[in-house]
């Protein structure tokens, strides 16, 4: 069931529901009754944080929903994000505000993914929490996070792994043990981390640039700042019969450019700034020389008029008949006295010249995210109903504008260095100790040293004392560590330091797991590394002594039983290295060198039969040179870039410094 409703949600896409807890003496009618009158509540509430904010493809938008079979009426939406995730992760913020000031509401989301918020905290969960049964058991309630837990035998409360809840059942349990269904701390400091800057991330996510673009464009952007999203993503998603139509921009001629400020989400204007483009002759479109101080201008500003020229040539030019104004709308008045009550006019005097900007900006976002779709005008038949209504401008009037224009945002967060994508990878890994970067941060604590010799020879000290403090040891050992550590069917689990999980030792589970191995239950031993011929023997001997075994108890039985596996494995292990000696793949491996130890200790002993024997005898390997040696030439060949060996370290913790023998 989970995996056909996850297939119905979109690619990029996020679904959020609104439900109302159920109280005692209220029935799903009076539920549905209730919920208009609450949209209209939260739409105001987060009307302030989302008017501002540049979609990339699609609003957050709510609305109520009819009861539908097992579902009970409720509030929800989606929205397409797109390329652009943080609109995902701003919903989760908005629907973790909104349970937080509507404690009677509890929330859901997921996308194509399914529950993404268990992928940020998958490092935390319970080891029975998995995409099979953790449908319908996430919620957003009273603004934290809330897993219905599965029963114990030290807490009965919970709904089995196995079991599907409705939601009623789990709206209920959520309502009734809260504390129970609370998610673990770890668990919500990874939420609590991913979402941590909202609602000031929105502002510092924008992006403000100077663009030479046609009038026609700068007076559309003037009113709908947010018609820059479907611009961008038509340019940057353009082909070839797109094109076509910019060979002669009918729409917005080149000849009345002029230079305006525009703001962008970051994710918009890497998109359009990062893709080389050159327009076409028959456009119009000139640019300066590469030396020009406003080329970046230029080439925004061309790059951004092809995608507004291509968004209007995909529709036709909409009727004449202005459209019934929102102010006909019925919950355009109460959506307005929410708005009041909630502060968002901020005391400005109705009429004022802010005031008017505010009620222009909450209608757009009534439109949007309140208003029926049924009837919404694509972006590009906006955008020419927006031209329409701006009957003419004054480019003059532009132009002299252009002088105080605000200052445009520098774009140096494009440009990362590998300190930076380093530091980056260990936030995003949880913030495991790196000894290289704790080697740095002591060398940077040092004191300053004037003069260039004086500097390059620290700088040396430094290199050789940090590439001292990378321990071979520590690597060989790691990966003993890790090859030690049990795991389930689920896959290797990689072995965390006590800190992170604190050291528990249950006697029974040892003792059951004793009883297997040594089968003092009477289980035989599933391997088929044991003889045959063995098996038939223990079972004759069985037979004929089976009243002596009684006698004796169990405990020599298991003795015994345990030590003729013990012997059996033993021999396979030597047939297979006799069969191996007789191959190359020992020649591949170093084994312990014997005669330097033995000379060392001054005690040579080796005659010519006893080379011999030696050669006949099994070599002993050295474990920690072969890994060693392994993993280094492994990390040789990767030449600096990701591989199985750097990922296989990386994961446990273990870094090397880079390679600086060029041969």
């Amino acid at each position: 069931m989970d995996v056909m409703q996850r297939r119905r949600i979109h690619e990029d896409t996020v679904q959020y529901k609104l439900f109302l807890i159920p109280t005692d003496a209220s029935s799903s009618q009076q539920t549905a009754e209730r919920l208009p009158h609450l949209l209209d509540e939260i739409l105001a509430k987060v009307a302030p944080l989302v008017i501002q904010h540049i979609w990339q493809h699609q609003p957050f938008n709510l609305k109520c929903h009819p009861e539908k079979g097992d579902e009970p009426a409720h509030i929800g939406g989606s929205t397409q994000f797109g390329d652009n995730v943080e609109d995902e992760w701003f919903i989760v913020y908005l629907l973790q505000h909104i349970t937080e000031n509507f404690p009677q509401l509890a929330a859901r989301v997921e996308d194509n993914d399914g529950e993404f918020l268990l992928i940020e905290a998958a490092d935390y969960l319970p080891k029975w929490l998995n995409p099979d049964t953790s449908e319908l058991r996430v919620f957003l309630y009273k603004g934290e996070l809330h897993i219905l837990p599965c029963p114990t035998k030290s807490s009965p409360v919970g709904i089995s792994r196995d079991v599907v809840p409705s939601v009623e059942q789990a709206l209920t349990l959520l309502s009734t043990h809260t504390g129970a269904c609370r998610a673990s701390p770890k668990i919500c400091s990874a939420l609590r981390k991913r979402l941590e800057g909202y609602p000031e991330k929105v502002k510092t996510s924008l992006h403000r640039a100077h663009c030479f673009i046609p009038a026609g464009i700068a007076e559309v952007l003037a009113q709908r700042p947010d018609l820059v999203a479907p611009a961008v993503s038509a340019f940057y998603l353009r082909d070839p019969v797109d094109l076509q139509a910019c060979r002669s921009f009918k729409t917005f001629p080149p000849g009345t450019r002029v230079l305006a400020s525009v703001t962008f989400t970051r994710c918009l204007y890497a998109q359009l700034q990062q893709q080389e483009f050159t327009p076409d002759r028959r456009s119009g479109f000139t640019l300066p020389l590469r030396s020009h101080p406003q080329y970046k201008a230029h080439v925004l500003g061309m790059k951004l008029a092809h995608g507004f020229e291509i968004l209007c040539s995909k529709c036709r030019l909409p009727s004449s008949e202005p459209d019934a104004p929102v102010s006909c709308n019925p919950q355009w008045k109460s959506f307005m006295d929410s708005l009041k009550r909630n502060g968002y006019f901020q005391g400005e005097l109705e009429g004022s010249s802010h005031s008017r900007e505010l009620t222009r900006s909450a209608e757009n976002f009534f439109k949007q995210s309140v208003a029926s779709t049924s009837s919404a005008l694509s972006p590009g038949e906006e955008v020419l109903r927006l031209l329409q209504s701006c009957n003419s401008f004054d480019l003059e009037e532009l132009r002299k504008q252009e002088s105080q224009l605000p200052q445009e945002d520098s774009d140096s967060w494009l440009d990362i260095t590998a300190q930076d994508l380093e530091r980056l990878l260990q936030e995003r890994s949880g913030g495991r100790a790196d000894v290289g970067s704790q080697n740095s941060s002591s060398t940077e604590q040092t004191q300053p040293v004037t003069g260039a010799k004086e500097k390059r020879k620290e700088t040396e000290d430094d290199k050789e004392e940090e590439e001292a403090n990378y321990s071979l040891v520590a690597v060989s050992q790691g990966m003993k560590n890790f090859l030690s550590a049990m795991s389930s069917h689920e896959g290797a689990e990689l072995p965390w330091s006590g800190s992170a999980h604190p050291f528990s030792f249950e006697p029974d589970s040892m003792a059951n797991a004793l009883d297997r191995l040594l089968g003092s239950k009477e289980e035989e031993l599933d391997s088929d590394d044991l003889d045959d011929d063995d098996d038939d023997d223990d079972d004759d001997d069985d037979d004929e002594e089976g009243e002596e075994e009684k006698e004796e108890g169990s405990s020599g039985h298991s003795e015994r039983n345990g030590t003729e596996t013990l012997d059996s494995l033993r021999g396979y292990m030597d047939q297979m290295d006799t069969e191996l000696m007789s191959t190359n793949i020992g020649k591949s491996f170093n084994p312990k060198d014997y005669a330097n130890a033995d000379v060392d200790s001054g005690s040579p002993h080796l005659s010519a039969t006893g080379v011999e024997e030696t050669e006949e005898e099994i070599q002993p390997l050295d474990v920690d040179l072969n890994l060693i040696s392994n993993l280094l030439e492994s990390l040789s060949c990767q030449e600096g870039l990701a591989g199985p060996a750097a990922n296989l370290l990386q994961s446990l913790g273990l870094h090397l410094p880079p390679n600086s023998d060029s041969s």
